[in-house]
């Protein structure tokens, strides 16, 4: 993986499998679109417990030739008892999302 990239927790303990979760997406990130600059990923646990464990927040912010694009996952306040507490299904989500931001902006 070329592009550089800079992981955060916050909140919560670093976790190598999540760590390589996100340099597996990163890396499918940088196959998609070959002129990604930089990649930050941040991680987070609000303080807060809730009955069904922590709600997970993942903020992807990308680095393109003369743009940032930035991807920013967290429940809906107003669903967020529903939200999934697998930080892998929220990092799923966020970086489907970040693909379609990629093929978006591929397409201008």
């Amino acid at each position: 993986m070329d592009v550089p990239l800079e992981l955060a927790f916050h909140n919560l303990e670093a976790s190598e499998a999540v760590e390589a979760r996100v340099r597996e997406r990163v890396a499918k990130l940088e196959k998609m679109f070959p002129r990604l600059v930089a990649c930050r990923v941040v991680v987070e646990a609000p303080h807060k417990q809730h009955q069904k464990g922590n709600i997970f927040r993942v903020r992807i912010e990308m680095s393109v030739p003369g743009d940032d694009l930035v991807v920013s996952k967290e429940p809906n306040h107003a669903h967020e008892r529903f939200a999934d507490p697998d930080v892998y299904a929220v990092l799923k989500d966020a970086f489907e999302t970040a693909e379609r931001m990629l093929r978006d902006y591929k397409g201008k």
